[in-house]
């Protein structure tokens, strides 16, 4: 297509009518690899006398298509971009940025930025030169531009990534320092002037932001520096040309070199101008600029903040930064003498002014209370908050230098206190009345462990926070719900006090004001963790959750839901009336979510936050009805929608949350409904394509399925569900690029099938073999090993003479049972077991090395018996001290190691489940034990214990197996069956064996008399239950 057909399909692009719009639009998409496009679409950016319109439409296909193409993600993918149109466009593309008007510059930063990503240095070795040439010509504005982007690749990078951008500072630095002097002599300088400067103030930042390059230790290069920033800090911004309108004042060009300036000073000190954080080699860099810079920026900082005093202005922004300066000074001694002698005017006339509510807040308050509680309670508005900077700077002061501050402090917030008292109704200072209030639960953690202020703590509540209940005043309300919702946890030595308040922020989840409402949910919480007597809100639940739902309905907020899983959380069983209608709201909350977020492309909206809240409400929902079965089923159907549309792709961000939802009701259900297997191909689906760092959560699902489901499992063929599993787990154990922890739950899950199965699945024992020997000869982790090793365990239990003749036909017994009892002795060097940490682990030995014992002469010969008889001995011994060392260590002790071992000194810590609870909850504790003991290890470290989590409460058929009496019992039989080879085998055992054999013996007649009054203690619990 040529350049003037280009043009005239672009205007189509633009066109009203949809028709033409997409006839244009599958033109540009059919010719855009066609050569030399790319170039054709640059040409018309760059053209003066084309249509405007046109040429942004050129801009943002330029832009889309480099972004796309220029360096695909995937290094296999063949480049669509023919070398000589690369080339001119990095020719051209530089020369032109500049005289572009801004809003196409922006566009092709853009592109620059991909390009420079891509191809600097090796692709586009000349760029510097071109920047470096272009600083000391007529170009400086186009130079500076590509430099900062330039400078912005190397901004996170560190160590041997960051090696280019030290050139970069060489070559540059010299004419950014003359440029910038230049620039800071010109009287009356234009904001075209402030642009420049500006953006030397981003490349120096992006620069240093990691490290100090070394230019920069040259102590007159480092000072000449230094003179321009101070003197930008210190010069009055130009009031000529201030825009009227906020917004655009804070973006204006002067007060972002202000803002600019003191980042970058900020930066300066807190990385690299605190001796305590310093490496030896920076250190004098750092004592050097205590010494001469640090005093001088505080300052100018605070004659920086004499604007809030005088009325003038100061950005946002910029008073959060000088106010994170202050205080990180506060524990500087030399800096906190220079502050000192301004420390009340800054305390009383800055720092508290900022903490009070103002015009801004009553405008937002009236005009949009939505966006109001968003910014209130938004993370993100925090970092830039003047508010929380305040909060900061007090909390610090009164946490490093409390003694001189903290009762000045507070004897100032009582006299605000106090006027407010005395006050006449249309006198009363509301405003600082919330600041103070603001003050007080800001300084909670201090307060409640400092006397005196400590056991006053409730009469003050009582006398000047609680009456701001029934303020006349919203914003004094709403922060009365919230400093109430501080101290809630507070001992109250009256109970009526505690009791009015809850009543108090109950009443103010109706109040008419939404920001007041959002608070006293909030609060709340506090006070739902807090109350020991349930019986004080327990009447008003329904109302109570009825409120919440219609605020639930106006305000999007995790937090709101944290609240309600408190709530769930502390009533438990009781919630069970409310299961269904709570499911039933929270899911409708959740579509409302999700639509909300679909529509906002921002990462961290709050509608995202708040979908997965209310699908972790759910989870505490199910979890809390837990011995409800009947109420899984009613809960179902307005869950399932939820399930089959988020283990989809549109799922990834809550994955994790539905999967729990998916657990909870395969597990606790009476039976798995038809429904619910329909989701069994999209959990596999999930897995195949994307889903693999989730395989530890799905795999609990699947467990459910297989343990709880078998015979539909097992007989169903439209889906085939073994086949179906048998597609997933071969692609992923044998798919190579796949990490050894990625694939742990496979064997755990080929387990789950052997275990359940047993005597129906004969015709998957050969391929699960197969498939689990050819991934143990290139796995190189212990704990994978160990997790393969036991599926030829579980297959020998599952049919021993099956296995071995498979193991045979294979090629493989000898290497397989060589490598199995390698692992077997190995030790760390402690002496404790390298390998089979676990108690499950050493039980699936112990029943599969057994079971060989079954085998008559000709499968098992002489040898091979007594080097299986005495391996299962020593396993046995081990796993009866482990069981032994469990039972003796404290219930919440997770620092099991092999079960004896207490004096390793390498890194031996276990997870273990705790394994004192009350039987009646172990089936809900299955759930969390099963997740837990499914967690895939990150350490590398063959000595690790990462993955050694003990998995008691996890239920299992074998969980019914006794190792020890089934031992004992295939023993028996072979002395009745074949007395000569039983005595032949025991001639071979010497003294320390036949101990062995002895003690496992009388310890399975233990276990023996052990599980018979386990029956029936349980059998007379459940006659006197009934």
């Amino acid at each position: 297509m040529d350049l003037s057909n280009l043009v005239i399909v672009l205007k189509a692009a633009l066109s009203p009518n949809p028709a033409e719009r997409k006839a244009a639009e599958d033109s540009l998409n059919q010719y855009q690899y066609t050569p030399q496009h790319l170039v054709r679409l640059l040409q018309i950016v760059v053209d003066g006398n084309c249509d405007m319109a046109v040429r942004q439409a050129a801009s943002i296909h330029f832009k889309n298509f480099i972004a796309k193409n220029w360096a695909p993600l995937d290094p296999e993918e063949q480049c669509k971009i023919l070398p000589s149109d690369k080339d001119v466009v990095r020719q051209n593309i530089l020369v032109f940025v500049a005289q572009l008007p801004p809003l196409l510059r922006a566009q092709l930063g853009e592109c620059l930025k991909t390009i420079i990503h891509a191809d600097y240095p090796e692709q586009w070795p000349g760029l510097l030169h071109w920047v470096t040439h272009n600083l000391q010509d007529q170009q400086v504005y186009g130079a500076l531009f590509v430099l900062r982007i330039l400078a912005r690749k190397y901004e996170f990078k560190s160590d041997e990534e960051r090696i280019p951008v030290y050139h970069v500072v060489e070559e540059t630095f010299p004419h950014l320092l003359n440029i910038f002097s230049r620039l800071v002599q010109i009287a009356n300088p234009s904001i075209e002037v402030a642009d420049l400067i500006k953006l030397i103030c981003k490349i120096f930042w992006s620069s240093i932001y990691l490290e100090i390059p070394k230019k920069l230790f040259d102590p007159n290069v480092f000072n000449a520096w230094m003179a321009l920033f101070l003197n930008m800090l210190e010069r009055p911004v130009p009031l000529e040309g201030q825009p009227v309108d906020p917004e655009l004042r804070k973006s204006w060009g002067w007060w972002k070199v202000k803002k600019w300036t003191v980042h970058i000073l900020n930066r300066l000190y807190t990385r690299f101008g605190d001796l305590k954080l310093q490496n030896p080699e920076n250190k004098a860099f750092a004592q050097h600029f205590q010494k001469n810079y640090a005093g001088k920026i505080l300052e100018c900082h605070l004659n920086l903040l004499n604007a809030i005093r005088t009325g003038d202005y100061l950005p946002d922004r910029v008073t959060n930064l000088i106010l994170q300066y202050l205080s990180n000074s506060i524990s500087k001694t030399a800096l906190y003498n220079l502050l000192q002698p301004r420390l009340d005017v800054v305390l009383f006339e800055i720092i508290f002014p900022l903490m009070c509510f103002n015009d801004n807040d009553q405008t937002l308050w009236e005009e949009d209370p939505h966006e109001y509680v968003r910014k209130g309670y938004d993370i993100i508005e925090d970092l830039y908050s003047p508010r929380t900077a305040a909060m900061d700077f007090v909390s610090e002061l009164v946490r490093k230098r409390g003694k001189e501050n903290l009762q000045k402090f507070i004897l100032f917030i009582v006299e605000i206190f106090k006027r407010y008292e005395a006050a006449s109704i249309e006198f009363k200072p509301y405003r600082q009345k919330d600041g103070a209030l603001l003050a007080i639960g800001a300084l909670c953690d201090k307060l409640k462990h400092t006397e005196p202020y400590k056991s006053e703590l409730e009469s003050m509540l009582v006398q000047h926070v609680f009456p701001e209940f029934a303020s006349p005043v919203g914003h004094l309300r709403a922060k009365a719900a919230w400093v109430a919702g501080q101290y809630a946890h507070i001992n109250f030595s009256d109970s009526n006090n505690f009791r009015k308040a809850l009543q108090s922020v109950v009443a103010g989840m109706r109040d008419p004001e939404l920001p007041v409402r959002v608070d006293s949910v909030f609060a709340l919480r506090s006070f739902v963790e807090s109350c020991k007597d349930l019986s004080e809100i327990r009447p008003i639940l329904p109302q109570l959750l009825d409120d919440f739902f219609k605020l639930m309905n106006e305000v999007e907020n995790e937090d709101l839901v944290f609240t309600l899983e408190t709530i769930v959380d502390k009533f438990g069983e009781e919630m069970a009336p409310y299961a269904l209608g709570l499911c039933q709201n929270l899911a409708a909350a959740f579509w409302k979510c999700i639509n909300t977020s679909e529509g906002d492309e921002e990462a961290d909206d709050p509608g995202a936050l708040a979908a997965a809240g209310c699908l972790r409400a759910i989870s505490t929902i199910l979890e809390s009805v837990s011995r409800l079965p009947h109420l899984f089923a009613h809960t179902e159907p307005t869950l399932l929608p939820i399930m089959r549309r988020m283990l989809t792709t549109d799922g990834q961000d809550v994955f994790e949350e539905v999967l729990e939802i998916v657990s909870y009701l395969t597990f606790f259900s009476p039976t798995i409904s038809m429904e619910m297997w329909s989701l069994w191909s999209l959990l596999l689906e999930a897995l195949a394509d994307w889903a693999i760092d989730f395989f530890p959560n799905i795999l609990v699902p699947l467990d459910n399925y297989i343990s709880r489901g078998t015979v539909h499992y097992l007989t169903c063929k439209e889906p085939d569900y073994q086949q179906s599993l048998w597609n997933v787990l071969s692609n992923i154990m044998s798919d190579k690029n796949l990490e050894d922890n990625d694939i742990e739950p496979a064997p755990k899950l080929i387990e789950v099938v052997f275990q359940n199965c047993k005597g129906q699945v004969d015709h998957w024992v050969e391929p699960y073999i197969r498939l689990t020997v050819e991934r143990l000869r290139f796995t190189e982790r212990p704990y994978l090993k160990c997790l393969l090793v036991q599926v030829i365990a579980n297959a020998l239990y599952y049919n021993p003479s099956l296995t071995l003749n498979i193991l045979q036909k294979l090629g493989v017994a000898t290497e397989v049972f060589n490598l199995w009892f390698q692992m077997l002795q190995q030790t760390k060097k402690s002496g404790a077991r390298a390998n089979f940490k676990r108690e499950h682990d050493k039980k699936v030995c112990c029943l599969g090395l057994t079971s060989l014992l079954t085998l008559p002469s000709d499968q098992l010969p002489g040898e091979a018996l007594e080097r299986v008889f005495k391996a299962t001995l020593e396993l046995l011994v081990a796993y009866k001290d482990q069981v032994a060392a469990a039972k003796d260590e404290p219930e919440d002790d997770d620092d099991m190691d092999d079960g004896l071992e207490t004096d390793d000194d390498e890194d031996d810590m276990g997870d273990d489940a705790e394994d004192g609870d009350d039987a009646d909850s172990l089936r809900l504790q299955r759930l969390a034990a099963q997740a837990k003991s499914f967690r895939p290890a990150d350490d590398d470290d063959d000595d690790s214990d990462d993955e050694f989590s003990d998995d008691d409460e996890l239920q299992s058929p074998i969980d019914e197996v006794d190792p020890f009496i089934f031992f004992m019992d295939i023993a028996k039989a072979m002395q009745a069956s074949d007395q000569v080879r039983f005595q032949n085998l025991s001639q071979t055992l010497d003294f320390r064996y036949q101990a062995l054999a002895t003690g496992v013996s009388q310890h399975a007649d233990q276990r023996r008399v052990e599980i018979e009054k386990e029956k029936l203690d349980k059998a007379n619990a459940a006659a006197a239950a009934s």
